[in-house]
């Protein structure tokens, strides 16, 4: 016999803890249907390393500035290595004077680690390094709602390693989550074959959700048993296995829901981060976009670029024909370098346009996917090294409440501030984020 309750909760309902913490509970059948049937919301977040091409005025190309030029508000101007978003103009905003407190206060290669927590310097738990990231507190109110609780990906896999990581994302316990970088098993992974059965699909998620528990019940007795180093890198493994259980078992939950219809023939799954870097980036932005499109996730962090010249990417300069590496790019100080280096930056902006024109053609009950989706792109530093002014836009939005076409531009703003304004517009009514103050005011954010 069905079970029944009169239980009636505000759908802006929160849980009480400890020391007066507060998190606001997900959308539950007491709330009432109005709750479930709002509007999906979802969130991106794309980071690219090494900051962002900012010229010294000596040498003459300030038209090739990331930051607008001249006075902040709506009637900013494009530089070059910017210019191709100017068909966006009204669903993006640039944000000057954004930084976290602890950057200064921090190994400078460690900009990636904090750049969507604020950590590492605000309170971890006794024994971490890090707190939670932006897009994993997001998922954690938005993952009831699809297949996966997040996509987390990297133009390398796994996790790298402390101050030279390989992803953005962190877990609740402050622990990075290993990130994709293959199309092939992404596209496996987010949309399941063609032709299995759900019953066979069934019985192959249990085996491999067995699979991962007895694993994982090992790696714990291992790990009693190991020294502090060996537990630091064990904790890393065993926060990859939780990752793999908790989309298997969002996967068996979703089996007899069939996936939205879509087209795949212009995928390149073939395309890799060794191959040609237009054909990659675009390639893992249209996986982007038809999870956000078949609502598989509403929580996604892409890391472009890894800090400091790690990875393969640090190569991508040299193969688009510029003439130092992206690491040795945003070092130099004379024209030419600071020239290819912004040059990097307008084949980014090409390949975020290429994102953008995806995320509008795609419709949602309401608007498109970008209207119904809060993208953050930007970097940990401003030019190498510097922890100040984080070079910052936020797309999209647009039936979120934000308010775009302008320049915002403040003399320094926590960047938890941002992120905190951001939950408010998702619908999440957080108290707040990392070390934020407040939300921003009298910015974009009408409803934060």
């Amino acid at each position: 016999m069905a079970i029944t309750t009169s239980l009636k909760l505000d759908r802006r309902a929160f849980l009480k803890g400890a020391g007066g913490a507060a998190l606001a509970l997900p959308v539950l059948d007491a709330m009432g249907a109005e709750a479930s049937a709002v509007m999906p919301r979802r969130f991106c977040a794309l980071y690219t390393a090494n900051g962002m091409s900012l010229p010294r005025s000596e040498n003459g190309i300030d038209e090739w500035s990331w930051f607008p030029a001249g006075q902040s508000g709506p009637d900013f101007v494009f530089g070059k290595s910017t210019e191709p978003l100017a068909p966006f103009r009204k669903q993006l905003s640039f944000m000057g004077g954004l930084f976290h407190p602890s950057g200064p206060k921090a190994d400078p290669h460690t900009c990636s680690d904090m750049w969507l927590t604020g950590a590492p310097l605000h309170n971890p738990k006794p024994g971490t390094y890090n707190t939670v990231s932006l897009d994993q507190a997001v998922s954690q109110h938005t993952k009831q709602h699809c297949r996966q609780p997040s996509l987390i990906l990297s133009i390398d896999a796994g996790t790298g390693f402390l101050s030279r990581t390989g992803t953005i994302s962190y877990s609740l316990e402050g622990r990075p989550i290993p990130a994709e970088n293959n199309p092939r098993r992404i596209f496996n992974r987010l949309f399941r074959g063609e032709g299995a059965s759900p019953a066979a699909e069934r019985e192959k998620l249990q085996r491999r959700i067995k699979l991962v528990d007895a694993v994982t019940e090992s790696a714990k007795s291992l790990d009693r048993q190991l020294g502090k180093s060996d537990r630091e890198r064990m904790d890393q493994y065993l926060t990859s296995l939780n990752e793999v259980e908790s989309r298997l078992i969002a996967s068996e939950r979703w089996i007899d829901v069939p996936l939205k219809k879509q087209e795949y023939s212009h995928l390149d799954l073939d395309a890799n981060s060794e191959g040609e870097p237009d054909s990659y980036y675009k390639t893992m932005f249209d996986l982007i976009a038809l999870a956000f499109d078949a609502d598989i996730t509403r929580s996604v962090a892409f890391m472009l670029n890894r800090e400091d010249g790690m990875g393969i990417s640090d190569t991508f300069p040299l193969k688009l024909g510029l003439s130092k590496t992206h690491h040795n790019l945003s070092h130099a100080t004379d024209k030419e370098g600071q020239l290819h280096f912004a040059k990097y930056d307008l084949f980014l902006s090409r390949q975020l346009v290429h994102f953008l024109n995806r995320m509008t053609e795609y419709k949602d009950r309401q608007g498109t996917l970008l209207d119904n989706t809060i993208v953050l792109f930007g970097s940990g530093a401003s030019t190498t090294h510097n922890p100040l002014n984080l070079p910052t836009m936020i797309l999209g939005g647009g039936n979120m409440g934000l308010k775009h076409g302008t320049y915002w531009r403040s003399g320094q703003t926590r960047l938890a501030n941002v992120y905190l304004s951001i939950l408010r517009s998702m619908g999440i009514e957080a108290e707040s984020f990392a070390d934020s103050t407040g939300t921003v005011t009298g910015s974009i954010f009408a409803n934060a």
